[in-house]
């Protein structure tokens, strides 16, 4: 039904809403302005699409830590191959030594 030509209706109330924005007042009680999966707002007459939400990102996070974790992996592995040319160029001499003692000690008498 319609309201008769020169009636407007019900006068309507701006709602009254807490100061954080999550609460509005129905004239009995504080209810939650925001629905609980956080996509919706009320605005004092209807619930409209939350503004205040951003979609999510698609795992921005995750694909961090994978890079983070992959680029440790590197470094250490680089580390290690550099500490092993070290190594090898400053006591290859000496190894060198010992490997010919003993091939000479397993063809002696």
């Amino acid at each position: 039904m319609q309201p008769p030509p020169g009636n407007l209706g019900p006068p309507t109330v701006p709602a009254r809403f807490s100061p954080d924005g999550f609460w509005w007042w129905d004239g009995a009680e504080w209810r939650p302005a925001i629905s609980p999966d956080r996509l919706w707002r009320w605005n004092g007459q209807a619930w409209v699409p939350n503004q205040m939400v951003r979609p999510p990102s698609g795992g921005g996070g995750a694909g961090l830590a994978v890079g983070l974790t992959v680029g440790l992996f590197l470094l250490v592995m680089l580390g290690t191959g550099l500490f092993v040319v070290v190594i090898l160029l400053t006591m290859g001499n000496q190894i060198a030594n010992v490997f010919s003692n003993v091939v000479a000690a397993l063809n002696g008498p």
